[in-house]
Parts: structure tokens; C-alpha cells; sequence
């Protein structure tokens, strides 16, 4: 075969430092379209951003040359400067150190953008922890809750 092709989809998922509740809908409006430019720049592409106050939803597709690990250090090192960069108010934002990342088949894209549209909606009734656990579970993850929030 003389070329390849390849469809390697990831839904990333990770909140602030302490799970703080500082995403305000404004930074929202700004922050998700930002992240999706960086995303854009490294050759990636974002399907769908989203979130709420304390965590981030996104569903890329990755180059095979980009690694998850890379892509989500750009993502999240870029888009943290740049808050610093772009609202003095925000000067100590951080993201968690962790992340998780779970593969999406391709039949699966329609109802994983709908999910990370839904986030306020989903959010009224289930807590990030309760719904990060919940993908651990989902997708047969062994973790030792003692330092899933360290």
C-alpha cells in the first residue's frame, strides 16, 4: 500500500487544578474555539469542545505522527498560557497535571459530540467525579481513586 490512512479519534477529558470552578461562561465562549485553533495548528482535528466551570470535553482526531501525550501537552500547555496571557484575573489558572483519553469508533462520533454538547444539561444531574469514574469504568480502566484527584 502506498499510503496510509488512518481515523484515530481520542476523547479527552480534564478539569482545572482542584477541580475549581473558574471556567466562567464568558472564558467558555473564547477558551473552547481557542483550543480548537491549537488543535488546528498541530494538525489535529476537533470534532467537538465543550465543557462546564471545572472540566473540559474534547473529541480530536489525531495525525498517527502526534502521540495522545503530545497532543494533549500542546493542547492544554497553549491554551493555559494563553488564558494567562489573555486575562490578568485568570493569572493562576492550571489545568490538572492528569488527563484521560479514550479511543471513540468512528460509528460512535454523532453521539459523542451530542454528549460533550450536553455538558450543562448532563452536569445539573452528575458530578465530573461521578461521571470521570464512570469512564474509567466504561472503558475498563484499573485506577486507585486515592490519586485520581491528587
Amino acid at each position: 500500500m502506498a499510503h496510509s490512512y488512518t481515523n484515530i479519534l481520542i476523547h479527552f477529558i480534564f478539569s482545572t487544578k482542584n477541580r475549581e470552578k473558574i471556567i466562567s461562561e464568558e472564558l467558555q465562549e473564547r477558551l473552547w474555539p481557542y483550543m480548537g485553533g491549537i488543535a488546528r495548528e498541530n494538525n489535529m482535528k476537533a470534532l467537538a469542545i465543550g465543557g462546564v466551570e471545572d472540566h473540559v470535553h474534547l473529541l480530536i482526531s489525531l495525525p498517527p505522527t502526534l502521540s495522545i501525550a503530545k497532543a494533549i501537552q500542546l493542547i492544554k500547555g497553549g491554551s493555559s498560557k494563553w488564558v494567562h496571557d489573555t486575562f490578568p484575573k485568570h493569572k493562576y489558572f492550571k489545568w490538572q497535571e492528569g488527563y484521560g483519553a479514550f479511543s471513540v469508533s468512528a460509528s460512535h462520533i454523532e453521539n459523542t459530540v451530542a454528549y460533550i454538547k450536553r455538558q450543562k444539561e448532563h452536569h445539573k444531574i452528575k458530578t465530573f467525579q461521578d461521571e470521570y469514574i464512570a469512564f474509567l469504568k466504561k472503558h475498563e480502566i484499573e485506577y486507585d481513586e486515592r490519586y485520581i484527584w491528587g
